[in-house]
């Protein structure tokens, strides 16, 4: 089951939260703040769907909530919902131009105020839903190369700053053509996904990234991974990739589906280009010294 999606109530009238909070509570997990400091800390901490903020209060007004919410990128994204006494159409207009989502006047309806709720929510799940496909390989369902690159930058960056190991192999099914000439396309994209999930289980760290980089090659990014832990990993991939046993009859490597692996980890001074052309060297290596292995590059 999903879990429910969070709202925070900010608002400086216990009233009114209570009143709200009774009204969410059964379809959402609910969130309360008395004052807009408490709202920001606690939109940082829990991340909520939706906030449902008071303009009028006493410490920051809603509209200076909101300014820092969207200058914090934790928070950015945030979809807002002013609920205030003010009345006015050029304090709903202002609202509106620092980005919140809607407005509801009070005293509130509390049938407008689940309406509006349930709509805009719906709205975040169809926004997430398109941000995840768009980062998403259709035929194997692990993260595409548009999802590995921003993924790579980011643990690069890390990397460099907290001096940790970051490496990178990519995985190349052997004679696949062959077996797409063999056992016809529909079946080499049953073996594609099967080798998909075999790499996506074998790695088990949670910023461990598996990702389809183009056509039947996939690439393992591992943060924080040194070459022996690394290698290990590819190791794994393989050993399980020869229980699974898929038959294949036209390969001139063994007759079952099997891997080719190159591996590198970075070097001082190294950059993102040089660390993922190490990478390829190697599984080239790996092809001419006759596929089914992995190689890694060595330490200097």
């Amino acid at each position: 089951m999903n879990p429910l999606q969070k709202v925070l109530v900010a608002d400086d009238d216990p009233t009114n939260r209570a009143v709200l909070a009774e009204l969410l509570k059964p379809e959402y997990t609910v969130l309360l703040a008395k004052d807009g400091t408490q709202a920001l800390e606690r939109a940082a901490r829990h991340v909520p769907d939706l906030v449902l903020l008071d303009v009028m209060m006493p410490d920051l007004d809603g509209f200076e909530v909101l300014r820092r919410l969207r200058a914090d990128p934790r928070t950015a994204d945030i979809a807002v919902i002013f609920v205030s006494g003010l009345g006015r159409p050029e304090d709903e207009a202002q609202g509106l131009k620092l980005g919140a989502a809607d407005y509801i006047a009070k005293p509130f309806n509390a049938t407008v105020v689940m309406a509006r709720v349930a709509l805009h929510l719906q709205m975040v799940r169809q926004r997430r839903m398109l941000e995840h496909l768009a980062h998403v390989d259709g035929l194997t369902e692990l993260a595409n190369r548009r999802r590995f690159d921003e993924v790579f930058a980011a643990e690069f960056v890390r990397a460099r700053k907290r001096a940790t190991p970051l490496s990178v192999a990519l995985l190349d099914i052997d004679a696949f053509k062959q077996y797409n000439d063999h056992y016809g396309h529909p079946a080499g994209d049953r073996a594609l996904r099967a080798v998909a999930r075999t790499a996506a289980a074998c790695v088990r760290r949670p910023g461990d990234l598996a990702a389809r980089y183009g056509g039947e090659e996939l690439v393992l990014l591992m943060p924080e991974a040194d070459a022996g832990v690394a290698r290990a990993v590819v190791d794994r991939v393989r050993d399980a990739l020869d229980r699974l046993a898929i038959g294949h009859e036209a390969s001139p490597v063994a007759p079952v589906l099997t891997v080719s692996a190159g591996g590198a980890t970075l070097l001082p001074g190294e950059d993102t280009t040089a660390l993922f052309a190490a990478a390829d060297a190697h599984l080239y290596r790996a092809k001419q010294a006759g596929r089914n292995r992995v190689v890694w590059r060595s330490a200097p």
